[in-house]
C-alpha cells in the first residue's frame, strides 16, 4: 500500500533519515514526493512506493553501519536475467576490484513468511547472475543474510550479518556488553510482534491462541536474555543466546539444523532459567519446534525491548494484543478511555495496595503504574533514567500492585504485559477473584490479598453471568447470595446454614464481586466498579441497594452510553459507581441503632411477625438514610466517551472533564 504524505513526512524526520540528509547520501524534494540517492547510479525515486522506505534506510545502514562509501553502492541497477532486464534493489561493490559483493533485495514491511521466502529465492538468482558474495533480504522488520560460496553456489549458506567493509563474517552479530541490540520504536515493535506471530500459525500448524502463547514465551525469553547483568553478570564478552548463531563452515547443511538445533538448546535453557525464578507466569514448556524457534527470532533479534522506552513497547504490546484479541476474546478488556477515566478520576497515591479482582490484561493496573511513573518524572525532571527515579516507581509496580484473573491464557497476557512494562507481574495471580482471600493465598502461594488491606480496587467484573449455588463451594461466604436478604435480615441471619431456604439458586457474579471487593478494602478504601444499569433501577436489586448503602459511602455515579462496551462485544448499558468503605465505628454505629430499635419495636407489642419486621425495617431504613442524606453524591451521564459504536475515534470526549471534577469532589469529601 503506497504512504501517505503523512507518514512519508514521519518516516525521513526519523534519526538516521536525517543523519543521511545532513551528510547529503540522500536529498528530498519540497513536496516530500521524490527521494534522490547521491551514490554510483544517482538515482531518483518516489517515496510513495511502500518498499522504498525500506530501501533508503537499508541503504543508509550500509553506509554508516557497515562504512560502505556512497559511490560503491548502486540503487535499483538493471541486471540481464538471460533474455529478461530486472532491477535489483541495491548492490555494493568491491572498492579495489569493482566486483559485485553484496545483493540487497529490499521488501515492504507487511509481507508474509511466503513473501519473504519468494524474495530470497529473487535475490538467489540476482546473486548467481552477477557473481555477488552476499546477500541480505530484509523488510525492516525481518532479515536474512547469506553468502554464497562457488562451490555450492546455489547452496542457502546463511549467516549471521553481511560483513562490514574490510571485515569478515562473524558467527554472531550481538555481544553482551559490547554490541547490543539497539532500542526500537512503538510501529516497529508492533509490526515485529505482528509478524512473528502470523508466522506462527499462518501456515495452520498452530491455532492463533497457541500461536500467541507461545510468542509471549520468547517474548519472555528475549528479556530474560537481556537481563545478563542481573541474572550473571560474568558473562559479559560473550554472545547472546537469542540471537541466530551461523556455522557457514557446515556447507552441506542446507538447512542450518546445526544452528537450529543449538539456538532451540539456548532458548529452552532461558525458557528454564526464567521459570525457575517466575513459575507462575508460565507453567508449560516451549511448544514450538526449532524451525519455528529459528523464525521467530530471526523477527526480534535485532532489537532491544529492555532499552526500548517503556511507552513505546508497552503501546506496541497492548496494540498488538489488543488487535488479536478484538476477535473472539474482546470481553477481557475494558476500552482504554474508561480506564484512563477511572484512574484519572481517582488520582493514584504512591503508597497504595491497589488490586483488580478480575484484571483481564491489567488495564486498570498498568495506567496505575503509568501514573506513578508520571509522577516520578516530574519529581526528578532531567534525572529521568537514573537509579533514583527508577527505585521510585519500579518498588510500586512490585509491591503495591495486584490481580487476579480467572482465565490462564488472559492472566499470562496480563503478566507479560507487566513484564514489557518493566515488571510487577509477580502478583497477578491466576484465580476465581471470587473466592475467599485464604483460598487465593493458598492456590496462588501468595500471603498478600489479606481482606481488609486494600486500599483502592478498580475493576470491570465479567457483566451478565451467574454463578450458581450447587457449582461452587463458597457462595455461603457471601451475604448477597441470600435469599429474601434485606437490612433487617442483614443483620438477624438465620443461624441454620443448612436450611436451604436461606440461600438462593444463583447470583448475578457482578453482585458477588461488590461484596468481595469490600472485604478486601481497608476502612475507608476506595473502590471504583463497573456494573450494569440493573443492579441500579430494577426493582430485584433493592436488597443489592440497600446492602450498598448499608457498607459504602456513594461518592459518584457515572452513568456511561450504551455502546460503552460495544467494541469489545458487550451491549449492556452500564455505570461507573465510585465508593468508599465506611469505618468500622460507623458499621458498629448501625449496628447499635438495629439492636436498639429491635428493642423499641419489642416494647410497642406487635403480634404480627411481618408487621413487625416491617416496622423494624422502615425504622431502620429512616435511620441510616439519615446519614447518607448527610452526605452529597455526585451524579454524571456522560454521552460522548471519545469513540463510537465500532470503536472509531471521535471528538469532543466529556471523560477528561468529568474525571477532573471526580477526583476534585472525592479530595473534598476524604
Amino acid at each position: 500500500m503506497a504512504k501517505s504524505k503523512e507518514e512519508i513526512s514521519e518516516l525521513i524526520s526519523t534519526e538516521l533519515f536525517r543523519k543521511g540528509i545532513s551528510n547529503k547520501y540522500i536529498s528530498v524534494n519540497q513536496e516530500i514526493s521524490v527521494i534522490t540517492y547521491h551514490c554510483k547510479n544517482e538515482t531518483k525515486r518516489k517515496l510513495s512506493n511502500p518498499e522504498e522506505f525500506i530501501q533508503a534506510l537499508t541503504y543508509l545502514k550500509l553506509i554508516f553501519e557497515y562504512n560502505y562509501q556512497p559511490q560503491h553502492i548502486s540503487i535499483n541497477e538493471s541486471v540481464q536475467m538471460g533474455s529478461e532486464t530486472k532491477e535489483a534493489d541495491i548492490i555494493v561493490y568491491n572498492e579495489s576490484n569493482n566486483k559485485i559483493q553484496i545483493v540487497v533485495e529490499c521488501k515492504e514491511e507487511n509481507i508474509n513468511e511466503r513473501q519473504f521466502q519468494v524474495a530470497i529465492d529473487q535475490a538467489y538468482s540476482y546473486a548467481q547472475a552477477l557473481s555477488a558474495k552476499y546477500i541480505w533480504v530484509t523488510s525492516g522488520i525481518k532479515n536474512d543474510y547469506y553468502e554464497i560460496v562457488e562451490m555450492y553456489s546455489i547452496e542457502r549458506i546463511s549467516i549471521s550479518d553481511i560483513p562490514k567493509l574490510h571485515g569478515s563474517v562473524n558467527r554472531y552479530k550481538y555481544i553482551k556488553g559490547e554490541v547490543e541490540p539497539q532500542e526500537g520504536s512503538k510501529t516497529e515493535l508492533m509490526l515485529k510482534f505482528k509478524s512473528a506471530h502470523d508466522a506462527l500459525w499462518g501456515d495452520g500448524a498452530l491455532s492463533p491462541t497457541t500461536a500467541f502463547d507461545e510468542l509471549d514465551k520468547l517474548i519472555f525469553c528475549k528479556i530474560w536474555d537481556e537481563k545478563w547483568k542481573d541474572n550473571n553478570p560474568k558473562t559479559k564478552g560473550e554472545p547472546f543466546d537469542f540471537q541466530i548463531i551461523s556455522y557457514p563452515e557446515d556447507r552441506e547443511d542446507r538447512q542450518n539444523l546445526k544452528a537450529k538445533s543449538e539456538l532451540e538448546e539456548r532458548i529452552r535453557n532461558l525458557y528454564a532459567q526464567g521459570r525457575k525464578k517466575d513459575p507462575e507466569v508460565f507453567k508449560e514448556d516451549i511448544k514450538l519446534d526449532k524451525h519455528k524457534i529459528y523464525m521467530v527470532v530471526q523477527y526480534l533479534q535485532d532489537i532491544n525491548l529492555s532499552k526500548t522506552d517503556l511507552d513505546s513497547k508497552g503501546l506496541a504490546f497492548q496494540s498488538f494484543m489488543g488487535d488479536f484479541f478484538r476477535g473472539g476474546f474482546g470481553q477481557y478488556f475494558t476500552p482504554e478511555p474508561i480506564v484512563e477515566f477511572i484512574v484519572h478520576s481517582i488520582g493514584i497515591e504512591k503508597d497504595w495496595k491497589i488490586l483488580d479482582t478480575s484484571c483481564g490484561s491489567g488495564g486498570f493496573l498498568l495506567h496505575a503504574l503509568k501514573a506513578v511513573r508520571d509522577e516520578a518524572d516530574n519529581i526528578y525532571g532531567n534525572e529521568r533514567g537514573s537509579v533514583s527515579w527508577r527505585e521510585y516507581w519500579h518498588e510500586f509496580a512490585e509491591k503495591h500492585l495486584y490481580g487476579i484473573e480467572i482465565n490462564e491464557q488472559i492472566s499470562r497476557v496480563a503478566k507479560m504485559n507487566m513484564i514489557i512494562h518493566d515488571d510487577g507481574h509477580t502478583n497477578i495471580v491466576t484465580n476465581d477473584g471470587l473466592k475467599n482471600n485464604r483460598a487465593i493465598e493458598i492456590e496462588n502461594r501468595n500471603l498478600n490479598f489479606q481482606d481488609g488491606t486494600f486500599d483502592l480496587i478498580m475493576t470491570n467484573p465479567p457483566l451478565g453471568s451467574k454463578i450458581k449455588a450447587d457449582e461452587v463451594s463458597y457462595y455461603q461466604d457471601y451475604e448477597l447470595f441470600e435469599k429474601n436478604l434485606g437490612i433487617t435480615e442483614l443483620k438477624d441471619r438465620i443461624v441454620d446454614n443448612n436450611n436451604k431456604e436461606k440461600w438462593r439458586v444463583s447470583q448475578k457474579t457482578e453482585v458477588l464481586f461488590i461484596e468481595r471487593c469490600y472485604r478486601y478494602l481497608r476502612e475507608g478504601g476506595l473502590l471504583a466498579i463497573v456494573i450494569p444499569d440493573g443492579v441500579l433501577t430494577h426493582s430485584s436489586s433493592q436488597f443489592v441497594r440497600d446492602w450498598l448503602i448499608e457498607h459504602f459511602r456513594i461518592l459518584s455515579i457515572v452513568s456511561l452510553p450504551h455502546h460503552t462496551f460495544a467494541p469489545v462485544g458487550i451491549g449492556v448499558k452500564s455505570s461507573i459507581l465510585f465508593l468508599r468503605k465506611y469505618p468500622e465505628s460507623l458499621t458498629k454505629q448501625f449496628e447499635h441503632s438495629l439492636l436498639q430499635i429491635k428493642q423499641n419495636v419489642k416494647a410497642e407489642k406487635i403480634t404480627d411477625r411481618v408487621q413487625r419486621e416491617e416496622r423494624i425495617l422502615t425504622l431502620y431504613k429512616e435511620e441510616f438514610f439519615r446519614y447518607s442524606r448527610d452526605y452529597e453524591v455526585l451524579m454524571c451521564e456522560v454521552t460522548n466517551i471519545g469513540y463510537d459504536a465500532r470503536g472509531k475515534e471521535i471528538a469532543g470526549s466529556e471523560l477528561p472533564e468529568v474525571a477532573n471534577k471526580i477526583k476534585e469532589f472525592i479530595s473534598r469529601n476524604d
